[in-house]
């Protein structure tokens, strides 16, 4: 049994999901301070992927970052890089399919933080980023943990969009979703199942450690 497809999920969905954690918490820290009027507007495009059918985000990435586009064509002349079909692609799109999830979450906890602490933190004069990282965080930290875990789980199961852009290459681009379908397609029922197995285990085990944070996390509250 070959275990690339596992090792490409892994690292596709972890690096995904580095990139969502600080682009998530960013955005929903500046939609969640933003005036009605931009906060809506920024809510519904930023939420858009996550309401879109994975195959619509695919190929609008691909209108993007395909050669014969605009900008994956650029990249492909000036850096001789190529956008699409590669595992690098493949974390572009479950990073775009699970942004949403961390964002969502981030801003729900970022607007139910209690601005009195931030305001007392700076009348002893501490500073905005101080307080953002060392009061406003540890306070929503469960909200950022559940996004975290949310967006590493949906990466990690990404098919449509990753299908599309990154394809599936043996050895090179197949992850564990492309490739139960490439076994079922085929007629490999007893290999799909296995790997529909290894997912099933993982996906357990994530959500198994997050309630035993979020039991840790409880215990320690007052």
């Amino acid at each position: 049994m070959d275990w690339f497809p596992l090792y490409n999920s892994i690292r596709i969905a972890a690096v995904s999901t580095a990139l969502v954690f600080f682009l998530g918490i960013f955005a929903a820290h500046f939609v969640a301070k933003a005036p009605r009027l931009v906060k809506g507007v920024l809510d519904v495009v930023l939420t858009l992927p996550m309401v879109l059918p994975p195959t619509v985000v695919g190929w609008l990435l691909l209108l993007v970052l395909g050669p014969r586009r605009p900008l994956g064509g650029w990249f492909l002349e000036t850096f001789d890089l190529r956008l699409t079909m590669t595992w690098p692609s493949a974390i572009l799109a479950a990073a775009v399919v699970s942004f949403p999830l961390m964002y969502r979450t981030a801003r729900g906890a970022f607007e139910s933080f209690d601005q009195t602490l931030a305001q007392a933190g700076r009348t002893l004069g501490l500073g905005d980023a101080y307080i953002f990282w060392r009061v406003q965080m540890p306070v929503c930290r469960q909200g950022i943990l559940a996004g975290t875990v949310l967006a590493f789980a949906r990466a990690l199961g990404e098919y449509g969009a990753t299908s599309m852009v990154a394809g599936y290459t043996p050895g090179r681009t197949a992850t564990v979703s492309t490739t139960v379908y490439q076994l079922w397609r085929t007629g490999q029922d007893a290999l799909a199942l296995r790997w529909v197995l290894v997912n099933l285990g993982i996906s357990a085990a994530v959500l198994l450690a997050v309630n035993l944070l979020e039991r840790k996390e409880g215990r320690s509250w007052p």
